[in-house]
């Protein structure tokens, strides 16, 4: 039985909408809505779906980054939501994150030794030549040059620099790592790279992954379960090779119809959805993915999606659907 090290309940997080002289809030964008999983230890849990389905707000929202509206996060046995700030930030020892955008997440006035550095000292895990030891032997674990240390951010390329920002995640030994969108701003080339360094350190320290990401062919090579999002809720989960080979929810479906087939002789039938996403600040009643489902009209069954909202059932071991007709 493997040993559960996240787990979620009920997580929302809504953003009010604010107008007037004073400022009056007039409505919420429920960017995460009702979103329950777990993560098992040593394991690589992907959150993929559209932009703006609330991939990256649910991993802030876990770690804090941002304050959840209401929900349960359970890492390691203890409530995250209701730690103090001391607590919070000795528990951020074993919770860390790596941010989508390679150029931005780095502090262009530091150099790479004392970005590294900085997590030690707030941690209290090493100073000095204790510091510099082990700013060297992350930079080598990460495939760079302890000489990097001196340099500046503008100095590197964007692999590189995911590489230290991997790095800095991995300098308080942490359990979990939040992964947004790590490679999408990267050369499909650095892609790879970034992506076998992750595996191979998930191997090497036994690293828990929640991966947040839109392209499917990454998410199959690096995933052990993988959670579909729609509009702020998790619409079907499912271990790696289940979802890829026997999706069932309709807007799954058309994900993977969507990944492009690397053989000019294949063909794969696209599935294209009409109309855009609806607003998170209004959206469907129902069943939240009906005025865009191919199912439901070929089924007939509108009224019934219109009118009720389906719930994440099981439907076969491990299995878990929202559709009414999975």
């Amino acid at each position: 039985m493997s040993e559960v090290l996240l787990e979620v309940a009920g997580l929302r997080k809504y953003f009010p909408i604010r107008k007037g002289l004073f400022s009056r809030v007039v409505g919420h964008v429920k960017a995460v809505d009702g979103v329950s999983f777990h993560v098992n230890r040593g394991e690589t849990l992907s959150l993929v779906g559209e932009s703006g389905c609330g991939k990256t707000t649910t991993g802030r929202s876990i770690l804090r980054l941002i304050q959840p509206t209401e929900g349960s996060v359970r890492f390691e046995g203890r409530e995250v939501t209701t730690l103090g700030k001391r607590e919070l930030r000795a528990l951020r020892r074993r919770m860390q994150i790596v941010f989508q955008d390679p150029y931005s997440s780095l502090n262009p006035r530091l150099t790479i030794g004392s970005m590294l550095a900085e997590p030690l000292s707030i941690h209290r895990l090493a100073k000095g030549a204790a510091a510099r030891e082990r700013v060297a032997e992350l930079l080598t674990l990460v495939g760079l040059s302890p000489d990097h240390a001196r340099r500046y951010p503008h100095e590197f390329s964007g692999g590189q620099r995911q590489r230290i920002g991997v790095a800095r995640a991995l300098a308080v030994e942490p359990s979990l790592i939040v992964l947004d969108e790590p490679v999408s701003a990267l050369d499909v080339s650095i892609q790879a790279q970034i992506i076998n360094l992750l595996q191979d350190l998930q191997r090497r320290m036994n690293l828990t992954y929640l991966f947040v990401a839109h392209d499917l062919s990454v998410v199959e090579h690096i995933s052990d379960r993988v959670a579909v999002m729609y509009l702020g809720r998790i619409v079907e989960l499912a271990d790696r090779d289940t979802i890829y080979r026997d999706p069932r929810h309709p807007y799954t479906k058309s994900l993977l119809s969507a990944v492009p087939v690397p053989d000019p002789d294949r063909t794969r039938s696209r599935i294209v959805l009409k109309g855009d996403v609806p607003s998170p600040a209004n959206p469907p009643s129902g069943c939240r993915f009906h005025p865009r489902c191919f199912l439901a009209e070929q089924l007939d069954s509108l009224p019934r999606c219109r009118a009720e909202e389906p719930e994440l059932r099981e439907v076969s071991p491990g299995h878990w659907v929202s559709c009414h007709f999975a």
